[in-house]
């Protein structure tokens, strides 16, 4: 009772648009950030602030990345072992 696992890559347009539209809202988000009629401190916390929720955001989404990878690795484990423990008995 072998099962297959079905992954489903991503197109190339798909890949496209996540990669544009993540350098999109950088741009226009720094450039927003320059322009602002406020002090060169204030820019740079805005910029720091900016780079920091980016960077928490992609330790945010490899984590739930891994953590969906491990559920995925020990399910396959534990159906492994009933499978053995079917057959044995069987």
């Amino acid at each position: 009772m072998a099962r297959t696992s079905v992954t489903q890559d991503h197109s190339s347009i798909w890949l496209f648009q996540t990669w544009a539209s993540f350098v999109l809202s950088i741009t226009a988000t720094s450039v927003g950030i320059l322009n602002l009629p406020v002090d060169t401190w204030m820019k740079g916390y805005m910029g720091m602030g900016m780079l920091f929720t980016v960077g928490s955001t992609i330790t945010l989404c490899k984590t739930q990345r891994d953590l969906h990878e491990a559920k995925k690795i020990t399910s396959k484990i534990e159906e492994a072992k009933v499978e053995k423990l079917l057959s044995e008995h069987l």
